[in-house]
């Protein structure tokens, strides 16, 4: 049995597919990606109980976490992941986070597009990098 990450989901998405997925998908996935790498986190390294958990890992997946995030990013990118970016920035949404207003909103959802994109690309090694961070 497979025991790579990469072995259990879907394989990597053509790069020619991104064009015509909306940004606002990419976030979707993007933030359940990031939130699961918070929570693996906050579990493995403390042994609390699951609203210690939820709070721990509310400090970071949040807008107001996530837009700095980009703000720390953003020199870094490569001119495919400053696409994606951008894409995610100049995107139609309906909705702005409660505790958050439209600038942090949009810099969250730019985070968030951009680690989805990575994720559905397979790459999974820059991945890592950028969650890091």
């Amino acid at each position: 049995m497979s025991s790579k990450l990469e072995d259990i989901f879907c394989p990597p998405l053509d790069k020619n597919k991104f064009k015509e997925i909306n940004p606002i998908v990419l976030a979707f996935i993007g933030d359940g990606v990031h939130t699961l790498y918070v929570r693996d986190k906050v579990v493995k390294n403390s042994n609390l109980l699951v609203n210690k958990c939820h709070i721990n890992s509310a400090k970071f997946c949040n807008a107001k976490s996530q837009a700095k995030k980009m703000d720390l990013l953003y020199t870094s990118l490569s001119e495919e992941e400053q696409d994606i970016v951008r894409r995610a920035r100049n995107a139609k949404t309906h909705n702005i986070a409660k505790n958050s207003d439209i600038e942090t909103y949009k810099k969250a959802t730019e985070f968030e597009a951009l680690v989805g994109y990575l994720y559905l690309s397979g790459n999974f090694c820059r991945l890592e990098e950028i969650l890091k961070k």
